[in-house]
C-alpha cells in the first residue's frame, strides 16, 4: 500500500508526520493508494477538496482540536487499519454567483454555502427553490444551505437541524433571521436547485461564501448539489461517518 501523508503546518502534526513517514515511507500524491491527513478538520476539507473527482481516498488522523472527520491518532497498524476502513463518499454543492459588476464566480463547498451581510445593516434576500419564490424577502444576517455532512459545522451553530448521510436532504438554515422572526428554515431534497436574490445590493451588500471561496458583493447566488463529482473519505468501522452524524443529534 502505497502512502501520502499531509500534514498540517503545526508542530504536532509535522513531528507525527516525521515518525509515520520514517516508519511506512511517503510516495508521491499523484502515486499514492490513499492519502493520509494528519491534522484537523480544517486539513480534512482542504485534501477532499484537492481529491474531488479523483479515485484517492483520504485517511485522516487527529493532530488537530475537534477532529470530527478524523480518526484517533494512532502510530502502530496505520496499513491495516486503512484497509479494514469504511468509505463515505461527499458529493459537494457547487455555487454559481452573480457579482454587481457581472463577474461569475464558481465554487464548490462540502461543508456549506453560507450569504452573509457585509456591513452593519440586515440583508434582504429572496429565496428561490426550483424556480418558485419560496421565500419572498429574508431580512437577516445572512443564510446558508449545508451537504448532511457539513450539516455538524457551520449549519448546526446556526441551529439548523443534522441530516443524516443517507437522508438525501439538504438544510437551508437562516443566520440571526430577523423577518420572518419565526421562519427557521427548510428541509429540501438533494435534487433542488436554489436561487437566492439579493435585494438592495448596494445598500445592503452580501458575500458568498463556498468553504474557502468568498465571494464579495453579489446580486445572485444559485445553488445545487453536484453529484457528478465526489470525495471518498475513510473511517474506522467503530468511527463511522453515518454513525458520528447520528451521535452528535444526542450530544448535550
Amino acid at each position: 500500500m502505497k502512502i501520502a501523508f499531509i500534514a498540517a503546518r503545526t508542530e504536532i502534526a509535522e513531528a507525527a508526520q516525521a515518525r509515520l513517514t520514517a516508519t511506512y515511507g511517503n510516495c508521491d500524491q499523484r502515486e499514492a493508494d490513499v492519502i493520509v491527513a494528519l491534522g484537523g478538520d480544517g486539513l480534512m476539507l482542504e485534501c477532499l477538496h484537492k481529491m474531488l473527482g479523483t479515485s484517492q481516498p483520504v485517511y485522516g488522523m487527529n493532530c488537530g482540536s475537534v477532529g470530527f472527520m478524523m480518526n484517533e491518532f494512532l502510530e502502530p497498524g496505520l496499513q491495516e487499519r486503512i484497509a479494514r476502513a469504511h468509505p463515505s463518499v461527499l458529493h459537494p454543492l457547487r455555487m454559481h454567483a452573480i457579482t454587481a459588476s457581472g463577474v461569475v464566480e464558481e465554487a464548490m463547498a462540502l461543508n456549506e454555502v453560507s450569504l452573509l451581510r457585509q456591513l452593519r445593516q440586515a440583508a434582504k434576500i429572496r429565496i428561490h427553490v426550483d424556480h418558485t419564490v419560496r421565500l419572498e424577502e429574508l431580512i437577516c444576517d445572512g443564510v446558508l444551505i449545508a451537504t448532511p455532512a457539513g450539516s455538524t459545522a457551520y449549519n448546526l451553530s446556526a441551529h439548523g437541524p443534522i441530516i443524516p448521510l443517507s437522508a438525501n436532504l439538504l438544510p437551508l438554515t437562516p443566520i440571526s433571521a430577523f423577518r420572518p422572526r419565526r421562519w427557521r428554515g427548510a428541509l429540501l431534497p438533494s435534487t433542488v436547485d436554489v436561487l437566492f436574490e439579493i435585494l438592495e445590493p448596494d445598500k445592503r451588500p452580501v458575500a458568498a461564501v463556498a468553504d474557502f471561496t468568498e465571494v464579495r458583493n453579489v446580486v445572485s447566488v444559485a445553488v445545487s448539489e453536484d453529484r457528478s463529482v465526489g470525495a471518498t473519505v475513510l473511517f474506522d468501522p467503530d468511527r463511522a461517518l453515518s454513525e458520528r452524524i447520528i451521535t452528535e443529534q444526542f450530544t448535550v
